[in-house]
C-alpha cells in the first residue's frame, strides 16, 4: 500500500511539473499566428483529466489544433452574416475578415461558437423570470490585442447576454465542473449578473444551488466585501458567495482592477467549491476563497446543477450588468491547481493587450491623444471623464495618474461613419465619449444606432484658425464645445446657454496633443 500511493505521489508530482512547464512554454507565436501545438487551455485541461465540454473565445483559439470558426457576425445593413475565424490552427481571429465584411455598416455578435465538439454554442438569451430578450454584443466596441494581432473581444452593456439551454456534457446535479474566463477589471458595475458558467435551463431562477457560474462586478450580495472591487464571487443562485458564509474571508482582497483578469471557479458539487483570480497580463492566481460549500442555507451541499451555459446575464436572466469577455472554458471533473496555473501561465503569454498603437498625438485610428483646450482661459484645461460625465481640467506631468489617465482618450474609426472618428477611454475599454441632450458623457458602447452616431465626430479646421474642431455626426452644425467647464455640443448662438457666440470659435477648437496616458 505504502509503495502505491508512493507511485501515485510520484505521478502527481511529475504530472504538475509537466503541465506547468506546458503553459509556460508556447510564449513565442509561430507564422500563421498560432502558439505551440498541444499546449492551450483545453490541452492543458485534457492532459490533466479534466477536459473542456465548452470552450468560447472571439480572440483565439483555446486547442493547438483547432483551426474553425470562432463566433458569427451580423451586418445591420442587408441582415447577412459572416462566420469569423481563426488565422491557424492554434492561432488568433481574423479580425480583418470582420472588418472586410462590416465595412461601410455596423456588426454585431451572432453567435459565439463552441472550440469543442460538443456544440455548446452561444446564442443571444430569450426572455427569463427577469429581463426580456438578450441583444447580441456590438462585433466592434472592444478591439484589443492578442499575441501581437489585433482582435475584437466581446463588451456587454446591459440588456445583453447569451445563452445555450440544451448542451452536451455540463455538469449536472453534484457533478464537479471547473471553468474560468479571461474578463476586464475597468468595465463593470454592481447590476446583476456579469457571469460565464452554469445556469437553470429554463430561464428562472429554480432555487438555492441550481446555478454554478462565475461573478465578476462590483456588487456586494452579502457582507463583508472589502474595498471597492470588482471582485470574483461564485453565482450559486441567490447569492453570490465569496465563501460558504457568503462575506468574504480575506480582509485583503478588495477587489481587481487590472484591465485584462483571469477569474476561476471550481466546484465538486457536494461539499467543496475555490474562487481565484490574477492579472491576465503577468504573474499567477491568488486563491480567494478554498473551502466548503455554503451549509448554513440549504440546497448548496449537494449542488442542484442543471447544465445550461450562461453569458454576460444571471440564471433567470438577470442583465443589468456590464462587463467584458475575452475567452472561457468549462471543464468535466474539478481541475487541479497545477492546471489552472499552468492555463494562467498560457493566457498571459498571450499578451493581450491594447490595440497595436500608432504614433500619440495624431488623429489616425489607434492613436492615444489628449484634447487641449485653445480658448485665452483654459490652455491647461483638457477633456477628461469624472463620474461618468466629461468636463475640462487642468492636467499636467505633476498630475496624478488618475488624472493623466481620464484625460487620454484612444482614437478609433468613426462608430457611425469610417471617415470620422470616435473617442474610446484609455481606462475604462468598451466606453466611449458620446452626447446625450447635447452634454458630454463617457459611456459603455451598447452597439445601437443611435449611440453610434453620438460618439462619432467628424474633424474639421479649427473654428478659431488653427487646431481642430469636431463636428457632432448626427447634428452636424454642432460641435464639442467647453462651457463652463463642462462639455457639450454647442451651435454657434441658440437657446442653450452652453450655444453662447462669445467666444464659441475658440471654445470648439482644440489641440490634439501626445496622450498624458500612453
Amino acid at each position: 500500500m505504502i509503495r502505491l500511493l508512493l507511485a501515485r505521489w510520484k505521478k502527481a508530482v511529475l504530472f504538475a511539473a509537466a503541465v506547468v512547464a506546458l503553459g509556460a512554454a508556447n510564449v513565442a507565436g509561430t507564422p500563421g499566428g498560432a502558439l505551440a501545438a498541444g499546449t492551450l487551455p483545453c490541452d492543458i485541461y485534457a492532459s490533466a483529466g479534466t477536459p473542456c465540454v465548452a470552450a468560447h473565445s472571439t480572440t483565439r483559439a483555446l486547442f493547438g489544433s483547432y483551426g474553425g470558426r470562432l463566433y458569427q457576425v451580423r451586418r445591420a445593413s442587408d441582415g447577412a452574416t459572416r462566420d469569423i475565424g481563426v488565422l491557424g490552427a492554434g492561432g488568433y481571429a481574423d479580425a480583418a475578415s470582420q472588418d472586410a465584411f462590416c465595412a461601410g455598416t455596423t456588426c454585431v455578435i451572432s453567435v459565439i461558437y463552441d472550440q469543442t465538439s460538443r456544440h455548446n454554442d452561444l446564442t443571444p438569451a430569450p426572455p427569463g423570470g427577469v429581463g426580456g430578450q438578450d441583444d447580441p454584443v456590438p462585433a466592434d466596441a472592444l478591439p484589443v490585442t492578442a499575441g501581437g494581432h489585433t482582435v475584437y473581444g466581446a463588451s456587454f452593456s446591459g440588456r445583453m447576454g447569451y445563452r445555450d439551454n440544451s448542451t452536451s456534457g455540463i455538469a449536472t446535479g453534484g457533478r464537479p465542473e471547473g471553468m474560468y474566463m479571461v474578463t476586464s477589471g475597468t468595465h463593470v458595475n454592481s447590476g446583476c449578473c456579469f457571469d460565464y458558467g452554469n445556469a437553470e435551463t429554463n430561464n428562472l431562477d429554480n432555487g438555492n444551488g441550481h446555478m454554478d457560474a462565475i461573478y465578476f462586478g462590483t456588487l456586494c450580495w452579502f457582507s463583508p466585501c472589502h474595498g471597492s472591487g470588482p471582485w470574483v464571487m461564485a453565482d450559486l443562485e441567490n447569492g453570490l458567495f465569496q465563501s460558504d458564509s457568503g462575506g468574504s474571508e480575506n480582509s485583503g482582497y478588495t477587489g481587481n482592477r487590472n484591465p485584462f483578469v483571469t477569474a476561476t471557479l471550481k466546484n465538486n458539487g457536494t461539499n467543496y467549491f475555490a474562487l481565484k483570480d490574477g492579472n491576465a497580463q503577468s504573474g499567477g492566481l491568488s486563491t480567494r476563497y478554498s473551502g466548503p460549500l455554503p451549509t448554513s442555507r440549504s440546497g448548496y451541499s449537494p449542488m442542484h446543477k442543471e447544465g445550461a451555459i450562461i453569458l454576460g446575464i444571471g440564471g433567470d436572466n438577470s442583465n443589468s450588468a456590464i462587463g467584458n469577455f475575452f475567452e472561457g472554458v468549462m471543464t468535466s471533473g474539478l481541475p487541479s491547481d497545477a492546471a489552472e496555473n499552468a492555463v494562467q501561465a498560457n493566457i498571459v503569454s498571450v499578451g493581450y493587450g491594447a490595440p497595436s498603437p500608432v504614433a500619440g498625438g495624431s488623429l489616425t485610428p489607434g492613436s492615444t491623444v489628449s484634447l487641449r483646450a485653445t480658448t485665452a482661459c483654459c490652455t491647461t484645461r483638457y477633456i477628461r471623464h469624472q463620474n461618468d460625465n466629461v468636463v475640462t481640467s487642468e492636467i499636467s506631468s505633476g498630475s496624478s495618474a488618475l488624472d493623466r489617465n481620464d484625460g487620454s482618450w484612444i482614437v478609433r474609426r468613426g462608430l457611425a461613419n469610417n471617415s470620422c472618428v470616435s473617442f474610446e477611454s484609455r481606462n475604462y475599454p468598451g466606453d466611449f465619449l458620446r452626447h446625450s441632450n447635447y452634454q458630454l458623457y463617457r459611456q459603455p458602447m451598447d452597439g445601437s444606432a443611435l449611440f453610434r452616431a453620438d460618439a462619432t465626430f467628424c474633424p474639421q479646421p479649427g473654428k478659431s484658425g488653427s487646431g481642430t474642431s469636431f463636428a457632432s455626426y448626427n447634428y452636424p452644425d454642432r460641435f464639442i464645445r467647453h462651457y463652463n467647464n463642462t462639455v457639450y455640443i454647442a451651435g454657434n448662438g441658440g437657446s442653450h446657454d452652453f450655444d453662447a457666440s462669445a467666444s464659441w470659435a475658440a471654445d470648439v477648437t482644440w489641440a490634439v496633443n501626445s496622450p498624458w496616458a500612453p
